[in-house]
């Protein structure tokens, strides 16, 4: 009796799965019986009502991020590198020794020509003393005039030596000072030339030091459009590297000449929040001077599917899916919308994240609509044998 009751069980849940997949002959040819699409239960977190944006156009700057403060730090002297003192990435003050060059052969300089100060100082004080004699022999008549004359002459002399002596001690004395090289602000090492035991002649490249805080976009525009860009315009522009963050700046300054290789113009723009600028210079920047502004229908990249040149949208229309073609326009580097110039009007709502799984017609009911749910599934009938 229980096998027979078993096998009545197996029979009627085949008819079951069998009763809920009709077959082709079943739908006939006119398509009846079809299986419905099944219906979407949405949110309004799932919708996007679409409305206008301001849209901000103009010229297209690109350019890198530079330091306004930055200094390339040269050797004045011809010595030898005796150390180097800081590497690159090391923070460092104002005053800062960063390089030592070997001082003998300037400080030998700067001994002799001390010494030779003082040799012309004795010899102008010598000379200053045969003058004065000399004027006292003369008031008394016991002296020639060519002779009061040559007395002088070897006056001016020893004070023509006096200073050149003293002008070459402060020359060596300048230059002995300038074996140190020292930061002159405060920054961070960009670059490191040299090494202990290179030679350094005037002019050699010895370090950079760089300015962190004062970075700026030095963007440059061609000049097809440099007519629309004015000093203190809005820029928005994105840096490699910060993808994900957009960064907000003012123009301040336009050169006056273009380029004659690129026939582009150099423009520079200040962050607007400097503290939040990166700190590494060099970074490639992209972006557009907002010299004017217009209201659009604006939409996110992500409620857009995108096939080939061609982009639609699945619109909510009462309670029922369509695809809505659309004509695209500019994309705001500020915000990442997309222009929409036809297709949509302001009001329409639509789904803000598309599936492959929607359908042209495909009913839809809002969460929480007792109404608009959808009906529960009846469970199969399980028949039993006695």
């Amino acid at each position: 009796m229980l096998r027979k009751t078993f096998l009545v069980l197996a029979i009627g849940a085949a008819l079951s799965v069998s009763g809920c997949k009709p077959s082709g002959d079943e739908k006939g040819k006119d398509g009846k019986g079809a299986k419905p699409l099944p219906q979407l239960s949405i949110s309004p977190e799932d919708t996007l009502k679409v409305s206008a944006d301001a849209l901000a156009s103009g010229p297209v700057v690109t350019g890198s991020i530079q330091p306004e403060r930055k200094a390339d730090l040269r050797a004045e002297v011809a010595a030898v590198v005796l150390q180097v003192l800081k590497e690159n990435g090391d923070v460092v003050k104002r005053g800062d020794v960063l390089v030592k060059l070997d001082e003998t052969a300037i400080r030998d300089s700067l001994n002799s020509a001390e010494a030779s100060a003082r040799t012309a100082g004795q010899a102008l004080e010598q000379a200053e003393r045969q003058v004065a004699r000399m004027k006292t022999l003369r008031a008394s008549g016991m002296t020639s005039v060519q002779a009061m004359d040559d007395a002088e002459i070897r006056r001016n002399n020893a004070a023509s030596e006096v200073a050149a002596a003293r002008s070459r001690a402060a020359l060596a004395r300048q230059q002995l000072s300038r074996t140190s090289v020292r930061a002159p602000f405060d920054g961070v090492i960009s670059e490191r030339k040299v090494s202990a035991g290179d030679t350094a002649s005037p002019g050699k490249e010895l370090l950079k030091v760089i300015d962190p805080s004062s970075m700026r976009f030095e963007g440059r525009v061609s000049a097809d459009r440099i007519g629309a860009v004015k000093v203190g315009q809005a820029v928005s522009f994105r840096i490699n590297g910060y993808n994900n963050q957009e960064f907000r700046g003012v123009v301040k300054r336009v050169d006056p000449a273009a380029n004659e290789v690129t026939r582009q113009v150099e423009v520079l723009v200040a962050f607007d929040k400097p503290a939040e600028a990166p700190r590494v210079s060099g970074l490639y920047g992209e972006g557009r001077i907002e010299s004017d502004t217009t209201q659009a229908l604006m939409l996110p990249e992500g409620a857009l599917v995108k096939a080939g040149d061609s982009a639609y949208v699945w619109r909510v229309q009462g309670d029922k899916l369509s695809k809505a073609e659309l004509v695209l326009g500019t994309r705001d580097p500020r915000t990442g919308f997309y222009e929409v110039r036809s297709g949509l009007a302001a009001g329409d709502v639509i789904m803000r994240t598309p599936s492959s799984a929607f359908r042209e017609g495909q009913k839809v009911a809002m969460a929480g609509n007792t109404a608009a749910r959808v009906p529960a599934t009846t469970a199969p009938v399980i028949v039993q044998g006695k």
